[in-house]
C-alpha cells in the first residue's frame, strides 16, 4: 500500500466499493424483483442468458474502468499540470482512454452504444473523446422474428398476421434498442413499424446500475473529474426513448408546430397500432442527409438543404421551445419534388428524444444570441450568470459563433491567429476539474441545445456548408423568438412590448446588412470568375500588372 500513496489507498477503496456495489444486490433482483427473481432465474433460459450476459457487460466496464483510472493516475504523475509536457501527456492519455471505451461499447452494444454516442455529443468533453467515440454507429444484429412475433401477441393479444395486410419479416432497419419492418395496413397503406426489443428495461436496470456504481467511483477516486450527473441524465432520455407512446406524442407536436412550414415533413402515427413496444407510422421516402451523392443525383443543392435544416431546428429553439435532441443522420431524410425547381422536404424521424425547454431559459438564450450578434459584453456576463455558467461566460460567443468575447472579427468569419494562439493558451491552462466544474454548472436545457447544435454542425459540414450559415439562421431565429406574444389580459402594459418589438426591428436591420454583405460578396466573387474567365479566353492570359481588389476573404 506504500508506494501508491493516499491515491493507492483511494484506488483500492475504490475497486472494493464496486465489488460491493455488485455483490449487494444480484443482477437477478436487478433484472426483474425479488418476487420474480426464483421464477425467471430457474424457469427461463432467456433469464438466465440475460443475467449471464449482463455480468460480462459489467466485467468488461469494470475492466476498462480500472484501466483508464491507472493509466491516467501513472502517466500524470509528477508533471506540472500547467507545463506543455504536461498537456501532451494528457492528451494521449485521452486518446488511449476514449479507444478503450470504443472497444467497451463496440463489445457490449446495447446502451452502452448509446452512453458513447451521448458522450461524443457533448461538446466540450476532450476532444479525444468525441472525435474517437464519434465512429460509433448505433447498429444491431436483427432479432429473431420469433421474438418480435412475440412482441405483436404481447401488445396486441393476437398473430402478427391478423394486425397488418403484409409485412416484411427482414428488417429495413436495426439499432440498439429497436428495428424497422416495411409493412402495410388492412387498406393497403404503406407504413414503417418500429418494434422494441424484448427484454430491454431489465437489460437498462443492469447497465445503469453498473454505469451509476463505476461513476460513483470515477468521482470518488478522482475528485476532480465530477461526471456523475450524466448517468442520471442519460437514464431519464433512455427511459422516454423506450416508450413509443411518447414517441407518437412527439411527433404529433412536432408536426403541429411546422404545420404552415411546408417543406417539413412528419411521418403520420396509426395510433390503433401504436403500442409502448409497437410503433407504426407512415412510411417514408428519400436521401440521407448526408448522402450527397443522392443529393445530387436528384438535383439538389446540398447548400440549399443544409439551411434549410439549420432554419428548422433554430426555429425549434428559440421559437417553439421543443427540441428533437437526436438529429443524426439518419433520423433526417431529403425526399425530392419531382418538379424541376429543386425544391424538397425535410422529414424528421425517430421523435423518442426531446427536450421542452424551460420558457425563461428560452427568452434567456434568445437574449444571449442578441449579445453574441452585437458582441455586448455586458449582456453577455448578465446572460451567463442567469444561465448558471458565471466566470465561464466570456468562452460562450467561442463555443457557439467560433469567435472571442473582444473578437474584433464579424460574425460567420474564421478566428484572427493572434485570437486564436491566445485562446489555446487559455485553455490549456484548463484541468479536467474546471471543464467537470462547467459541465455540471450547465443547466440540462443548455446541454440539449449543445448536443443538437453539435450534430448539426457535422452535418452541414459534410453538406460543405460555411457555419455562416448555422450562425445567421440562429441569430434569425432568436430575433424571431424575443417577439413577446401580445398578452390581452387587463392591466397588461404596452411598454415591454414596445421595446421589444422595437430591439427585434433593429436587430433585424442589422441581420438583414449583414446578409446582404455576404450576399454581395457572393455576387462579386462570381463576376469577379467571369471576368478572369473571359479575359483569359479572349487575351490568352491575366496580365500580373493588373491587380483587382479583394472583396471575398
Amino acid at each position: 500500500m506504500a508506494p501508491y500513496g493516499r491515491w493507492g489507498q483511494r484506488y483500492t477503496l475504490g475497486a472494493a466499493a464496486i465489488t460491493l456495489g455488485f455483490s449487494k444486490t444480484s443482477y437477478a433482483q436487478e433484472l426483474w424483483g425479488e418476487s420474480n427473481v426464483g421464477r425467471f432465474m430457474y424457469g427461463s433460459l432467456e433469464g438466465l442468458t440475460i443475467v449471464f450476459e449482463g455480468i460480462v457487460r459489467s466485467s468488461r466496464a469494470v475492466y476498462t474502468f480500472s484501466v483508464n483510472s491507472l493509466d491516467y493516475k501513472y502517466s500524470l504523475r509528477g508533471h506540472d499540470y500547467k507545463s506543455e509536457e504536461y498537456y501532451n501527456v494528457r492528451s494521449e492519455v485521452h486518446l488511449r482512454a476514449a479507444k478503450r471505451i470504443l472497444n467497451l461499447c463496440e463489445s457490449n452494444k446495447g446502451f452502452y452504444i448509446k452512453a458513447g454516442q451521448f458522450m461524443a455529443s457533448l461538446q466540450h468533453v476532450p476532444k479525444e473523446f468525441t472525435s474517437i467515440l464519434s465512429t460509433l454507429q448505433d447498429k444491431a444484429v436483427p432479432c429473431h422474428i420469433k421474438a418480435i412475433k412475440q412482441v405483436f401477441v404481447e401488445n396486441f393479444g393476437k398473430d402478427l398476421s391478423d394486425i397488418y395486410a403484409s409485412f416484411d419479416e427482414q428488417p429495413i432497419a436495426s439499432a440498439s434498442i429497436a428495428q424497422v419492418h416495411r409493412a402495410r395496413l388492412p387498406d393497403g397503406q404503406e407504413v414503417a413499424v418500429k418494434v422494441q426489443y424484448p427484454g430491454l428495461q431489465q437489460r437498462l436496470r443492469v447497465d445503469i446500475k453498473t454505469m451509476g456504481i463505476l461513476s460513483h467511483a470515477i468521482s470518488w477516486i478522482f475528485p476532480d473529474y465530477q461526471f456523475e450527473w450524466i448517468v442520471p441524465e442519460f437514464e431519464k432520455t433512455l427511459s422516454k426513448e423506450l416508450d413509443f407512446l411518447q414517441e407518437a406524442e412527439n411527433a404529433e407536436r412536432t408536426a403541429r408546430n411546422f404545420r404552415k412550414h411546408k417543406s417539413v415533413k412528419v411521418p403520420h402515427i396509426f395510433w390503433d397500432f401504436t403500442t409502448r413496444q409497437v410503433l407504426t407510422m407512415e412510411f417514408m421516402h428519400g436521401c440521407k442527409i448526408d448522402d450527397l451523392h443522392c443529393l445530387l443525383r436528384s438535383g439538389l443543392n446540398p447548400r440549399k438543404v443544409a439551411q434549410t435544416l439549420v432554419e428548422v431546428f433554430a426555429e425549434m429553439i428559440f421559437v417553439h421551445g421543443y427540441v428533437h435532441g437526436d438529429p443524426h443522420p439518419g433520423n433526417i431524410l431529403v425526399f425530392p419534388h419531382s418538379s424541376k425547381n429543386h425544391s424538397f422536404d425535410l422529414v424528421l424521424l425517430d421523435h423518442g428524444i426531446y427536450r421542452e425547454l424551460d420558457e425563461r431559459f428560452r427568452v434567456d438564450f434568445c437574449q444571449l444570441w442578441k449579445a453574441l450578434i452585437l458582441l455586448d459584453q455586458h449582456e453577455m456576463q448578465q446572460m451567463g450568470e442567469r444561465l448558471g455558467v458565471g466566470k465561464y461566460y466570456q468562452y460562450l460567443p467561442v463555443i457557439f459563433t467560433g469567435r472571442t468575447i473582444d473578437s474584433k472579427s464579424g460574425l460567420g468569419k474564421s478566428m484572427p491567429i493572434e485570437e486564436r494562439k491566445r485562446l489555446s493558451q487559455e485553455v490549456r491552462q484548463f484541468t479536467m476539474g474546471d471543464i467537470s466544474q462547467f459541465m455540471e454548472s450547465l443547466p440540462r436545457d443548455l446541454l440539449t441545445v449543445l448536443r443538437t447544435d453539435g450534430l448539426l454542425r457535422s452535418i452541414i459540414s459534410k453538406l460543405g456548408a460555411p457555419q455562416r450559415v448555422r450562425l445567421m439562421a440562429n441569430a434569425k431565429y432568436a430575433v424571431a423568438g424575443l417577439v413577446p406574444k401580445y398578452n390581452s389580459e387587463p392591466g397588461f402594459s404596452l411598454k415591454p412590448t414596445a421595446k421589444a418589438t422595437f430591439d427585434y426591428i433593429y436587430l433585424r436591420l442589422c441581420l438583414e446588412v449583414l446578409e446582404l454583405h455576404y450576399k454581395m460578396k457572393g455576387i462579386y466573387a462570381s463576376l469577379l470568375q467571369q471576368f478572369k474567365y473571359w479575359f483569359s479566353k479572349f487575351v490568352g492570359y491575366l496580365p500580373t500588372r493588373i491587380t483587382l481588389p479583394n472583396l471575398v476573404s
